[in-house]
This record gives C-alpha cells, structure tokens and sequence, in this order.
C-alpha cells in the first residue's frame, strides 16, 4: 500500500510577509510552533518573531493577526531559545515592598505601561519590608536571566550590589535618590518630612508627634526630616509612637490611643501614610476630639480617600506613577545601550493643605 504524500506547506513568505496559510508541522511534544502561529497569521516566522519580540517593529494590522493567531493557537513562545537568539530575555524585575499598598501598585502598573509596548514582561517580587527577603528575590530571579531591575529604595546590601555587578544586570532605583551615578528616580523622602514639620510649626503647634509602621528606610528619613524641622523651630521633636506592625486605618487609631497615653496635651500628629492618618480621624471622632482645632493630623502619599473624608486629610502628594514609568524608561534606556542624560532625576512631591491640618 503506498502511503500518500503529505501536502507540505512552503514556509518561506511570498510577496513580502504574506503567505497562504496551510497545516504546519507540530514537534513531537505537541507544542504549537512557530511555523503554525506564522501559517494562521499568514506572515512569515521572522515577520512573528518580530511581532512577539518587538511589536514596534510591524504594522498595527499585522500585528493584530499575530497576536489573534497565537491566541487561536494556543501558542505559547519558547523564552530559553528566544533568550539565546537574541541574547536579551525580555524579563524585568520590579521588587516591591507590598503588593496590597495602593502606593506600588500603581507605580507597577507604570512600569508596564512603560515596558509592554517594548515587548517586555515583569517578574514581581514582594520583599515584605524585608533585606533579606529581596536578596532571596534577587538571586531566584536572577537565574531567569532578566534585562534588568527595578527596586523600589536604595537600602541594598553590599552583597546584593555585587551580585548584580558581577550579573552585568542593570539597576534603577525608585522612590528614593541614590548617591553618584547610579541610576534612580524618586524625591527626597527627608525634604518631604521636613516640609510637613515647617509647616505644623507654621500654624503654631507646640506638642507635634510622629506616627509610624513598618520603619522601612524611606519611613525613617521622613521621621529625620520632620525632627529637624522641630528642632529648628526649638520644639522637643521626641514625641512618638512607632511600630513595626504593618500599617493600616485600626493602627493608626491605636497609635493615637497610646501617644495620648503618655502625651496628653499633644495637639498634632504626622503620620508616616495616608492610612494610619485615616484611622487617627476615626479615632478623634471617637473620642470627641475637633480636628485640627484640638489636634491637626497630617498624613502622606496623598491616596484617593485623602482628599474625600471627613475632614479632608492634609498630606504629601507622591507622583508614585510617573516614579515608575520615568524608572522603566531609564532603565530601558541603560538595557538599550543608550545612556539616558540623567541618572537621577528628582520628580519632587508636593505638601497638599486640607482641612486636617
């Protein structure tokens, strides 16, 4: 019995990057190729490679029958061969602190604003407010071989510095200024808290103290900021209550319980976010305390709920999303061997005066 022949599909694209669409050989692992995603596209392999490595690179109708077939296909793109094609891997790293603060998750979604039209994908890592967690991180995700990192502050640990170094795998700080040359985006944690202390002393407060959870770097130069404002104006800037509790609305209300404890007559208080500020307003609406007649609060980060409760909170307004595409593009910049004009780039914040304070 002769076996017939199979139609086999010519792979090389006619007129250009179209080609008639046919049925294309599958490897003995059953995985969809490369030359059936092209096939159903009608391009050519090189025309989907482009689109999957670089959308940029082809046009919008193109692209769209790419990505239309890979999703008819099932397709899904083999990373390790890509990676020794093009020696790239298209991976980034962003570590976080906390994946649930409002804060970073808007600064990620930034970041893929930023990077997914370039054809790359996120490897997220939530380090806990933890040193030793985000070197952890930093090794497990360094064997996936990313382009580069983005990390939010600047608190590195030696070690982790020079593994990077010896990696050759770029590093862009956010949220923080790093010293010298290396590459950061963010505003001065410590000129922020001293502007809030200039102005609680501006309004004439004698007993300010400061609230704080987590006591993560950033936190702490805060805090630095705020007392020297205070010693500056002659206050006692050793008022406060801090915790390394993760911060939330019910802490702040049980800061406040135990700063009146021991400090009665205190009559304003800057905590270290705008949730911990949220639960100091409950906690004075409880107790019949006016704000800020008796007790001006001041929060920080400015989050959408600052500006709507009752009474309005007075805080720090963060550009937390342009922290985190100005970040991606530099590093992308660095990846792409084109050197960005600055490596530090201040974005400031702004102190937004409310009726708390």
């Amino acid at each position: 019995m002769t076996r017939p022949e199979r139609n086999r599909p010519s792979l090389r694209p006619r007129n250009g990057e179209e080609q008639p669409p046919g049925n294309a050989r599958r490897r003995p692992s059953g995985r969809v190729t490369l030359d059936e995603v092209a096939q159903r596209a009608r391009v050519s392999t090189m025309t989907v490679s482009r689109a999957l490595r670089d959308p940029s690179l082809v046009s919008p109708s193109v692209l769209e029958r790419v990505r239309a077939a890979v999703a008819q296909l099932g397709y899904i793109p083999n990373r390790a061969a890509r990676t020794l094609a093009s020696a790239r891997s298209k991976l980034i790293g962003v570590l976080v602190p906390s994946l649930s603060n409002a804060v970073f998750v808007e600064t990620i979604a930034a970041v893929q604003d930023c990077v997914g039209p370039a054809g790359y994908q996120l490897l997220i890592g939530n380090t806990g407010y933890s040193p030793a967690r985000q070197a952890e991180l930093l090794s497990a995700y360094l064997s996936h071989a990313p382009d580069g990192f983005l990390v939010a502050g600047i608190d590195n640990s030696n070690a982790v510095r020079r593994q990077l170094a010896a990696a050759r795998v770029p590093l862009v700080h956010m949220f923080d200024l790093a010293p010298g040359n290396e590459g950061s985006v963010g505003f001065s944690q410590r000129r922020a808290g001293f502007a809030i202390g200039a102005h609680l002393v501006e309004r004439g407060v004698r007993r300010p103290a400061f609230l704080a959870a987590q006591l993560d770097p950033r936190t702490m130069q805060r805090r630095a900021g705020f007392r020297r404002a205070l010693r500056a104006a002659g206050l006692d800037p050793s008022l406060e209550a801090l915790t390394e509790d993760p911060s939330d609305a019910a802490l702040g209300g049980r800061l406040l319980r135990e700063l009146l404890e021991q400090a009665p007559d205190c009559d304003a208080v800057f905590c270290c976010n705008d949730d911990l500020a949220l639960g100091v307003l409950f906690e004075c609406r409880r107790r019949g305390i006016a704000v800020p007649e008796e007790l001006a609060v001041v929060g920080f980060n400015d989050l959408p709920f600052a500006a709507v409760s009752s009474p309005s909170i007075t805080t720090v307004a963060t550009p937390r999303y342009e922290i985190g595409f100005e970040a991606a593009r530099m590093l992308l910049q660095i990846i792409n061997d084109d050197a960005p004009a600055k490596r530090r780039i201040d974005l400031g914040f702004e102190l937004v005066v409310r009726e708390s304070a």
